[in-house]
């Protein structure tokens, strides 16, 4: 029960979290950044960390001149394509193994990353980078598919580069908007439902089904 509050109060008040994070560790959050979103799309046990979100908060900490804009989406483009990178070679090499014997691995998110690839093909990649939990499932899948790397690279690539300016460009463009920095906490669970709508969805057609 700690741990849910922990993880809730990690979203809810992510803007609060950040700027204590930005003040205590100054040049040092660039790292942990590029270690949040490494995790978060690399490795399969972590889908829970902050992806949208913490996007959409660099952005405003950009706009505000606390971050540089470069450095930064630098920083988090090359964490999300080695991320992906790595989760890919996990599932190619031990994905199998991970999934006959359940551990880890949740069978549902398999299911589900699976549908996208039915329905999306090679896109999925770029796709499930705007879906939480299909973001962290879709390259595991690639891998354990033996998907072509050529083209998993191609839509690993231009999937980080849209993810992280999209979002990043987001919140330095809303984070000067009054309404929005005075009520970024609301902004922020917005962002994050919006971003499991599509899950949503999904689950009730299923359960429809």
């Amino acid at each position: 029960m700690e741990l849910l509050n922990a993880i809730i109060d990690v979203f809810v008040n992510l803007d609060v979290h950040f700027a204590e994070i930005l003040a205590t560790y100054g040049i040092w959050v660039y790292a942990i950044l590029f270690l949040i979103i490494f995790c978060e799309t690399g490795l399969v046990v972590t889908p829970l960390l902050p992806g949208d979100s913490l996007l959409f908060v660099v952005g405003t900490f950009v706009g505000s001149g606390h971050l540089d804009g470069l450095w930064v989406s630098s920083t988090l483009i090359i964490a999300a394509i080695l991320g992906d990178t790595v989760n890919y070679q996990i599932g190619k090499y031990v994905g199998g193994f991970l999934v006959e014997r359940k551990l880890l691995i949740k069978p549902k998110h398999i299911e589900k990353t699976n549908e996208f690839f039915d329905k999306y093909g090679g896109k999925t990649i770029v796709l499930a980078r705007f879906v939480p939990i299909v973001r962290t499932y879709a390259p595991f899948v690639a891998g354990l598919g033996r998907y072509s790397y050529i083209s998993f690279l191609i839509y690993n690539v231009l999937g980080a580069l849209l993810w992280v300016t999209l979002l990043v460009g987001a919140g330095v463009l809303f984070g000067t908007i009054d309404f929005v920095k005075n009520n970024l906490t609301a902004v922020i669970l917005l962002i994050v439902f919006l971003s499991i709508v599509p899950a949503l969805i999904e689950f009730f057609r299923a359960r429809n089904r």
